[in-house]
């Protein structure tokens, strides 16, 4: 999957939504890695890219940070 769309009305500004994405991973991902999703945002009022992926080595976040998922170990017990 390369792109996941969503249309559904307005959404005035005092509200918000969430709005979830179920996936698998591969297995074979190195735990630790952090995984990010570029996020391109269209509203009436303009757009957000949500695409900045931080320097290595640097804790300073972009104005506009992708989404991240950092991988964890995987729990055999599950």
């Amino acid at each position: 999957m390369t792109e996941v769309g969503w249309s559904g009305g307005n959404l005035p500004d005092a509200f918000y939504e969430e709005f979830v994405l179920t996936g698998t991973i591969a297995d074979d991902l190195p735990s630790g890695q952090t995984m990010y999703f570029p996020v391109v945002q269209e509203c009436e009022k303009g757009v957000h890219r949500w695409i900045e992926i931080p320097a290595a080595n640097t804790d300073r976040e972009p104005p506009e940070p992708a989404p991240a998922l950092k991988l964890l170990q995987k729990n055999s017990a599950h």
